[in-house]
């Protein structure tokens, strides 16, 4: 699937006599924002705006190159548990690792994703990226709410959850969600999950 600015081939090298025309679904408008001006003028990630600035990203973001930012909104941000927030916030290491967990390597575009899809982030993991009938999915869920924003430097999708690697996980976090929560458990009860926290 090729694309242009996100708009879709859909017939290719038709030849004139002064020149090449090739047929794509949409107008293509002009961008002149960066990634980072994104971020920095829309009122939905206001958030996320903050998260970039601390963690010095903004560097990137506005760098030329080619990336695919999977933009958590105001809401993502709230759906998760102010203390794992504000953990995250106040933690560069585990800042970056967030943030460059929603940074792909490349510009891509929804209708250049199939199903299936395995994307490396800018941390080194990897995201699944597909889609189920007209939506867009991360790792089988549907949260992608806006998608196609262009950039001079990528594209831009916001997404409404956050999506948090586990090297920016708690050992108490990354318990809870595998085979030892009940471990996790007893480790609550006799008062001890100070230490894996």
């Amino acid at each position: 699937i090729v694309t242009v600015n996100c708009a879709r081939l859909l017939q290719a090298d038709h030849h004139a006599t002064n020149g090449v025309v090739h047929v794509i679904d949409k107008v293509i408008a002009t961008t002149t924002n960066t990634i980072q001006q994104v971020i920095e003028t829309e009122d939905s990630l206001e958030t996320l705006r903050t998260a970039v600035a601390a963690s010095d990203l903004s560097s990137l973001l506005e760098s030329e190159g080619q990336y695919t930012l999977l933009a958590p909104t105001n809401e993502a941000f709230e759906k998760i548990p102010r203390e794992t927030l504000n953990r995250i916030l106040g933690d560069p290491e585990a800042l970056r690792d967030l943030l460059n967990h929603h940074i792909l390597k490349s510009a891509m575009c929804a209708e250049a994703i199939i199903a299936g899809l395995t994307m490396e982030t800018l941390e080194g993991t990897t995201l699944d990226v597909g889609c189920s009938g007209e939506e867009l999915t991360l790792n089988g869920r549907p949260i992608i709410a806006n998608k196609d924003v262009l950039a001079t430097n990528g594209v831009v999708h916001f997404v409404n959850e956050l999506l948090i690697p586990d090297s920016a996980k708690t050992v108490f976090e990354l318990a809870q969600e595998s085979e030892v929560s009940k471990s996790t458990d007893l480790f609550r009860q006799a008062g001890l999950s100070s230490h894996l926290t």
